[in-house]
């Protein structure tokens, strides 16, 4: 299976402008021969955090949200990162992922909340895994993959691809995009697959380069640090 990793200029809290950057980069990862593309961490509100807290019409619905309809119509699988309403006062970061036909696959809420977003955020409680063209996944999003053991329990129930929906800045948070990634590709046998944020993204600067490691530890793919483009590997079971 090929895998596309996207990175994205994000608009923000513009859900609906969002999807449809988002459901351009899944046409072309689809039209690439990709059988899934994952997106950056709040890809649908970008990572504006107070326009987040301030305005529940930005937060997912669920789902069957139909302002999603964009994404699970671009006939390839998608794993996007939104702001998602739950059972209390606040939403969860979380990745939904749909099939190439558009059904929902399964959801995974963030469980490792980063400073600030604890304020705004509820966090997860259970790992995200799940199986595509049999192939079994897990799933992390930005700080959840600064904690190994979620990697570590991931391979231990045989998934072979990590999906990681990241954002990290430039200056220091390029050297930790590749250093962090790498070391769960070589330590647990993953191959591992970031997507990121390139240019304004909340209070940092997206450093873009989206990137596919193997297990062992090598890059495979890796895009550029200045435009919305995809990075693309073929990943075997």
């Amino acid at each position: 299976m090929k895998i596309a990793a996207a990175q994205l200029t994000c608009i923000p809290a513009d859900v609906p402008g969002n999807t449809a950057r988002a459901a351009a980069l899944a046409a072309e990862a689809r039209d690439a021969g990709a059988g899934l593309v994952v997106f950056p961490e709040l890809t649908l509100t970008g990572y504006e955090l107070a326009a987040v807290a301030a305005d529940p019409g930005l937060w997912i619905a669920d789902p069957d949200d139909p302002r999603l309809d964009p994404l699970r119509s671009a006939g390839t699988a998608v794993a996007v990162n939104v702001a998602l309403r739950t059972g209390g006062p606040r939403p969860a970061i979380a990745t939904l992922v749909y099939g190439a036909d558009g059904g929902h696959v399964t959801t995974y809420a963030k469980q490792h909340l980063y400073q600030q977003e604890q304020d705004t955020f509820t966090a997860g409680g259970c790992d995200g895994h799940f199986e595509l063209g049999g192939i079994r996944f897990s799933l992390g999003i930005c700080f959840d993959n600064h904690f190994p053991e979620l990697a570590g329990r991931a391979a231990a129930a045989g998934c072979r691809v990590h999906l990681a929906s990241s954002l990290y800045g430039t200056g220091s948070g390029t050297e930790e995009r590749a250093a962090v990634h790498a070391v769960l590709a070589r330590e647990h046998g993953l191959y591992v697959v970031l997507a990121n944020h390139v240019g304004p993204a909340g209070p940092w600067t997206g450093c873009g380069r989206a990137a596919i490691w193997a297990p062992g530890g090598a890059l495979l793919a890796e895009a550029d640090d200045r435009t919305p483009t995809l990075a693309t590997a073929e990943i075997t079971a």
